[in-house]
């Protein structure tokens, strides 16, 4: 079960994120706000979560992302990855975000 969830980390590791057209957020000082415009929902993340999200956007590439965060956090790249890929799996499953791979593997 273990390499499983390394292997789908491996994948997320390599997708990007973009911003669905649906979805606005603004960040705010004790959280960021994301919209879903499809569903008139929105989703309140804390400020570690709206930095998580802004990086995201930034670099566009997961990887990039945590490595950028690890640095920023002075964390091990492996936990903030870990933390990256499962609050990047929270936010494609709301429909928050989309995610596609840069290349295919195979």
């Amino acid at each position: 079960m273990i390499s499983s969830a390394r292997s789908a980390d491996d994948r997320l590791m390599a997708a990007t994120v973009t911003l669905p057209r649906h979805v606005v957020h603004r960040p705010f000082p004790t959280e960021t706000v994301i919209l879903n415009l499809e569903t008139g929902k929105y989703h309140g993340v804390n400020p570690t979560g709206g930095r998580m999200l802004a990086v995201l956007l930034e670099r566009r590439e997961v990887r990039a992302a945590a490595e950028a965060l690890a640095g920023e956090f002075e964390r091990p790249l492996g936990e903030i990855a870990a933390d990256v890929c499962a609050f990047c799996r929270e936010l494609a499953a709301r429909g928050l975000i989309d995610l596609s791979q840069l290349e295919a593997r195979g």
